[in-house]
């Protein structure tokens, strides 16, 4: 099993920054993706960004430029560095991992882009 916890997320200004961060523990090991979905209400859970273990990055559209994913594999741990922050970017954001297959969720921490 894998625990994936979330942190950082709180209430920010139109054009502020965050950042994010996701610790992984349990049974961490091989090849994996982590990535960093968010929820909107009443949307449906999007794709923010992803990094695989070889350090390749993906990220949406609506956050390049914005947006920056980093891991550490030594730490298990994956951050997303979110700036220049829209009333659009309010969400719950998800931590996500997949491993040998396996996908596990963090709870998700809360994102407020508010003035």
């Amino acid at each position: 099993q894998v625990q994936l916890v979330e942190s950082g997320g709180g209430l920010v200004q139109p054009g502020g920054s965050l950042r994010l961060s996701c610790a992984a523990s349990g049974s961490i090991f091989g090849i994996y993706s982590m990535a960093w979905y968010r929820q909107a209400p009443g949307k449906q859970r999007e794709l923010v960004a992803s990094i695989m273990s070889d350090g390749t990055t993906t990220y949406a559209d609506s956050v390049k430029g914005r947006f920056t994913i980093s891991g550490d594999n030594a730490k298990n741990t994956v951050s997303l560095q979110m700036n220049s922050l829209k009333l659009e970017d309010t969400a719950v954001y998800y931590c996500k991992r997949v491993q040998i297959g396996v996908v596990y969720w963090g709870k998700g921490t809360l994102v407020t882009v508010s003035s």
